[in-house]
């Protein structure tokens, strides 16, 4: 048999063992039993009980585990939504969300819908979070697994206040969920819990990396472990979770729509991690920083619906291999998205399809030092957000986006858009910038808004002198070195996202040891000469700015033109870049961005975060002919992680130029 039917043998395998357990256990349909202190839902596939009135899940049975959550953690500690808030000024304050109202909100053979709301009033001002908040958990006949979502509402006039975080934590049982899965190409056998605690690990730079010294898998001595080496962009994540071994059970979180999150579709979060714990992440200001932290401020009113995702449980023989369960998962994944949105959820805040509304048209890109013909926006990122300025998306944190992929003719369809007020905005991979079509969209119930034709034409003054990088608001095509080998994550040796590893930062001081980069057009390679950040460089017990340098030749330098020098950033982390031009010493730059950006990329082990571009006059006359250099200054340093990612560099000709450059 052929590695590719022994293959489909397992996954078939495993669907029919699913399918086999629902068609045997659910002809009895859901039922809710309430124990006082705790409800239970039951469907004969899954039970999943909750504290009353707090809406905690405090154990969830399924395929002969008496609970997949920690028994060992306190109940209110097994799985929950939480929040981090703050009035304006204020520290955040990390809030389990517990109800104090529990309520029956569907109950029949097909389905029941529960309530935990939690209502607020000035009498706790200042002690929770101005929301009235309905936790909402969902199970269906036949279903393998339950749903949970919830609406918050601010009413007018309540006090003002901020939200740094919510999400949906679970903390299963370390003796059974050793086996983590966030992508085909990242899953492993993770460290247990025990294995982060002193003296049995070396703490590292941050709190959330440790050096495991004793675990008890020796084999994982020597690595990193790091739940930030496990982020995932909005667009990728979709599913992931822990597999049991033994018997072979799967526990999967699967979010089949972004619309409720922030920040769209590039915007990173934690997944799963040490613990075992899973998260289904809603907001965060995670590589991002303040920007994507929403501020209420004036009494406004704002209410918004989290999910529904959906928790999914499966399970396979206990012949057959367990780690397709995650094939399994991603089968399932898929069936979600097509299911969205939902028809179920009671809840009237929560718009089915047909009360929802579409937007489609092509894309197509202008660029004439490119091509006289318009160009289809071939993969361009089209999205629907609230109103605001060009590439006010990716700092939108308080309302809904809408975000497809162009296909290779520039064709776009958005579908199931909620209704309301936005603007179309998109991105192009390849061309720098971002698009905003001008006029307000209105959707309302049923639309179909046909946009036809739209033109991007990207930032562009004079023909190409010079580039470096690919424009796709990442760096990961820049030079990512190997990591220190004492701390290594054995996952991203030879793997596609090495920059992924610990304490990279600590390497460009190895490679620099006492001078900066220098990058010399025509000649240097970025893959292997442009280090992926632009960050401080130790010397003597402390950290000192640093300056790179890019050479090339103009062979005729026009002194009375105006050249222009673009820059798209990556991400920014309490940095600013300084632009010289041929005079390192200039007592003023020519160009600096101010302090700029918190998304703290580089310690996060990311390669992008917010999207900067910056576009400055070069004025001739500071240019020559021959030999010419721009210093590129990061000076802030008081810590090792701050610092610029770039995106893209080009430096572009007066429009009538022609001179040209190497």
């Amino acid at each position: 048999m052929s590695l590719w039917q022994r293959f489909k043998s397992r996954v078939v395998s495993i669907g029919f063992n699913r399918q086999q357990e629902s068609r045997t256990m659910s002809g009895a349909g859901v039922r809710l039993h309430n124990l006082g202190p705790h409800v239970v839902m039951d469907n004969g596939i899954v039970q999943v009980t909750l504290s009353n009135p707090d809406g905690i899940v405090t154990g969830i049975r399924y395929n002969g585990i008496d609970n997949l959550l920690e028994p060992l953690n306190p109940e209110h500690n097994r799985g929950y939504w939480d929040l981090v808030w703050s009035g304006p000024g204020v520290k955040g304050t990390f809030d389990v969300i517990k109800g104090t109202t529990f309520r029956v909100i569907v109950e029949n053979e097909e389905q029941v819908e529960l309530s935990f709301t939690r209502t607020w009033d000035p009498s706790l001002e200042g002690k929770y979070v101005p929301l009235n908040i309905d936790k909402r958990f969902v199970m269906l006949r036949g279903s393998s697994g339950f749903y949970s979502y919830a609406i918050y509402e601010h009413l007018k006039d309540w006090p003002d206040f901020e939200i740094g975080e919510t999400r949906i934590t679970f903390k299963l049982r370390k003796d059974k969920f050793q086996y983590m899965a966030i992508s085909d190409n990242r899953q492993r056998y993770m460290p247990l819990p025990d294995d982060r605690m002193s003296g049995r690990c070396q703490p590292l730079a941050y709190p959330e990396a440790v050096l495991l010294l004793n675990p008890k898998m020796q084999e994982l001595a020597g690595e990193v472990d790091d739940k930030y080496q496990y982020s995932c962009a909005n667009k990728d994540n979709q599913v992931h979770g822990w597999i049991c071994t033994n018997p072979p059970v799967g526990f999967w979180q699967i979010t089949p729509s972004d619309e409720f999150r922030s920040g769209g579709p590039l915007k990173q979060n934690l997944t799963s991690h040490v613990g075992p714990t899973t998260l289904a992440m809603f907001h965060s200001s995670h590589y991002a920083g303040q920007d994507l932290v929403p501020k209420f401020r004036g009494g406004e009113p704002w209410k918004k619906v989290f999910g529904p995702v959906f928790i999914y449980l499966n399970s396979a023989g206990i012949r057959d291999d367990p780690f397709f369960l995650w094939e399994d998962a991603k089968i399932k994944m898929m069936a979600e998205v097509q299911s969205w949105p939902y028809s179920f959820p009671a809840s009237e805040d929560f718009q089915k399809s047909d009360q929802r509304g579409n937007v489609s048209g092509r894309l197509l890109v202008l660029d004439r030092y490119v091509s006289e013909e318009y160009i289809p926006a071939n993969d361009a990122y089209v999205g629907l957000a609230p109103p605001g300025d060009v590439g006010s998306w990716q700092r939108e944190c308080k309302d809904y986006q809408f975000w497809s992929r162009a296909d290779n003719r520039g064709y776009f369809c958005i579908n199931n858009i909620r209704t309301g007020t936005y603007n179309l905005y998109a991105w192009v991979p390849g061309f720098i910038g971002d698009y905003r079509y001008e006029a307000v969209i209105n959707i309302t119930s049923g639309s179909f808004t046909e946009m036809g034709d739209l033109v991007y034409e990207p930032p562009r003054d004079g023909p190409t002198l010079w580039e470096i990088g690919i424009p796709d608001r990442s760096a990961a095509e820049f030079y990512v070195p190997d990591p220190d080998p004492k701390h290594i994550n054995k996952l991203f040796v030879n793997h596609p996202d090495r920059f992924r590893q610990y304490g990279l930062w600590n390497r460009y001081t190895e490679l620099y040891p006492h001078e900066d980069l220098v990058y010399t057009v025509g000649v240097s390679d970025y893959s292997k000469d442009w280090f992926f950040a632009q960050i401080p460089r130790q010397k003597d017990n402390t950290h000192v700015g640093t300056t790179w340098q890019i050479k090339f030749k103009l062979d005729n330098a026009d002194r009375n033109g105006t050249y222009k020098l673009r820059v798209a950033i990556a991400s920014a982390t309490l940095a600013e870049m300084q632009v010289r031009i041929n005079d390192p010493n200039a007592r003023r730059p020519l160009f600096t961005t101010g302090l700029i950006g918190r998304d703290n990329s580089v310690a996060r082990h990311g390669v992008h975060g917010i999207y900067w571009l910056f576009n400055i006059n070069v004025p001739g006359a500071q240019l020559v002919e021959g030999d010419n250099t721009i210093f590129l200054t990061q000076p802030r340093c008081t810590s090792p992680f701050q610092g610029l990612m770039y995106d893209y560099l080009r430096l572009e000709g007066p429009p009538s130029c022609g001179s040209s450059s190497s």
